[in-house]
C-alpha cells in the first residue's frame, strides 16, 4: 500500500498500561505534544492526591497556554488490593474515583478538547472504584473530534479492540524492588 492510499482518523484512543515506570510520562509528553500543535487538552488524575512533579509542572505551564489547558486533581491516593493507602475509607475512594469520572467524561463528550488524558484510570477500575462500564462509556461516547488518552496498569484485555494504540510498560527492573524508595523528579 502505498502512503498516499493512508487516511487519518479524527480523533485516536491511546493507552498506556503495564507494570512498568512511563506511563504517566508518556501521558505527559502527549499532552507536551498537542499543546505545540494547539489543542484545547484536559489532564485529569485519577489516583494521586498527593504533590507530584508533574503537579507542579502542570501548574507552571498552565499561564502560558491560557485556557488550552485544563487541569484536575481528583483520587484519594492508591488503592490496592482493599489497602488504603490514606485514611479514606473505600466509599470516599470510590465517590471521588465518580467524581473524578464525572468531569472526565464532560471533558470527553463536550467537543471542547481534542486531548483528555486520564491518569491513572485504568488503576481506578482495576481496583473496583470504577466499573469497566464506566471506561467502555467514555470511550464509546467521546466526542468524534476528541482523542483520549488512558494511563495505569491493568487495562482491560476486553476493551483493547476499541482502542487504537495500546503500549504495555514493561518492567525489567525497578529500584523499589531492592527496597529503595521513588526518588521526586524522576519517579514522582
Amino acid at each position: 500500500m502505498a502512503f498516499e492510499d493512508y487516511k487519518q482518523k479524527d480523533s485516536v484512543i491511546v493507552v498506556y498500561t503495564g507494570d512498568g515506570k512511563g506511563k504517566t510520562s508518556a501521558g505527559l509528553g502527549l499532552m507536551a505534544r498537542a499543546l505545540g500543535a494547539g489543542f484545547n487538552v484536559a489532564f485529569v488524575q485519577f489516583i494521586k492526591m498527593w504533590d507530584v512533579s508533574e503537579h507542579q509542572f502542570i501548574r507552571t505551564i498552565s499561564p502560558l497556554f491560557d485556557k488550552k489547558l485544563d487541569f484536575y486533581k481528583g483520587g484519594l491516593g492508591f488503592f490496592e488490593a482493599g489497602e488504603l493507602s490514606s485514611s479514606a475509607s473505600k466509599e470516599d475512594h470510590i465517590t471521588e474515583a465518580k467524581r473524578t469520572y464525572d468531569f472526565a467524561y464532560k471533558a470527553a463528550t463536550s467537543g471542547d478538547y481534542q486531548l483528555v488524558i486520564c491518569d491513572e484510570i485504568n488503576n481506578a477500575v482495576h481496583d473496583g472504584l470504577l466499573d469497566i462500564t464506566d471506561l467502555e462509556r467514555l470511550i464509546d461516547d467521546k466526542h468524534k473530534t476528541t482523542s483520549l488518552c488512558l494511563t495505569g496498569r491493568n487495562f482491560p484485555k476486553s476493551l483493547i479492540s476499541k482502542v487504537d494504540i495500546a503500549s504495555d510498560m514493561t518492567k525489567l527492573k525497578h529500584h523499589f524492588d531492592d527496597k529503595l524508595l521513588a526518588n521526586k523528579g524522576i519517579d514522582y
